[in-house]
């Protein structure tokens, strides 16, 4: 199917660049995307049963979670590099 995009010529150009230097065209990119966007039925179907496998298995070694605190953390952001670390 071929479909039509609306986006900024600028931004296409950039795109261009960027991805000639990996040997792919804009094209292929965006078909590439949309195929991982859509997935297929067997992966949405894997992913589903891990989450039900996994559900209630992590360990937050008694944190609780506490909206002033990731909150707080939050207004602390962008981190500092040698924070990240």
């Amino acid at each position: 199917m071929n479909i039509t995009l609306s986006i900024d010529e600028r931004i296409i150009e950039r795109a261009r660049e960027k991805l000639r230097a990996v040997g792919k065209s804009v094209n292929e990119e965006i078909r590439e995307h949309l195929r991982q966007v859509a997935g297929d039925d067997s992966s949405v179907e894997k992913d589903i049963e891990f989450l039900r496998r996994t559900a209630g298995r992590g360990d937050s070694r008694g944190w609780k979670w506490n909206r002033d605190e990731v909150y707080e953390d939050r207004l602390n952001w962008p981190r500092k590099q040698e924070q990240a670390k």
